[in-house]
């Protein structure tokens, strides 16, 4: 073998090589490129879930508070109508007093009348108390004068 033959047997093999290397490098250099588009994709899904887990939270948080402005306007307005419920039952059981006062004095302005009436020889008991129950309203049964019976 001629040392020609042998210096273009290793030049060949020195650019067959280069050749390999190169291809293999440029592969590597794709295949880091493809990563790297892939890894920048997920980033950007990343930072698109992290704003719309952000825009969630913050609509959840909003309605939180509005759903506490509403139970606290819920629980003011039961207290008001607590409030007024129980003013009501005061005025009721005021009314209620006012009309025993008002029958108690009707029945002892009737008394009176039966009183002077048994007193007047000119007039009569039964009279005076049908007039007056006529004239001023009556709750009694019809027939009861007011006297005791007995």
């Amino acid at each position: 073998m001629s040392a020609g033959l042998v210096v273009a047997i290793v030049v060949v093999a020195l650019i067959v090589v280069a050749v390999v290397l190169l291809l293999g490098r440029k592969r590597r250099v794709r295949r880091l490129d493809a990563r790297r588009a892939q890894a920048r994709r997920i980033r950007t899904e990343a930072e698109m879930s992290r704003v719309q887990a952000e825009r969630t939270g913050a609509e959840a948080e909003q309605r939180r508070r509005e759903a506490e402005v509403s139970r606290v306007e819920a629980e003011r307005t039961a207290a008001e109508a607590e409030k007024r419920a129980a003013q009501a039952r005061r005025e009721e059981a005021q009314a209620q007093q006012r009309v025993t006062a008002a029958e108690a004095r009707r029945r002892e302005a009737l008394d009176r009348h039966i009183e002077a009436a048994r007193k007047d020889p000119d007039a009569d008991e039964r009279e005076v108390t049908e007039r007056f129950d006529r004239e001023h309203g009556s709750d009694r049964p019809e027939g009861d004068t007011g006297r005791v019976r007995g």
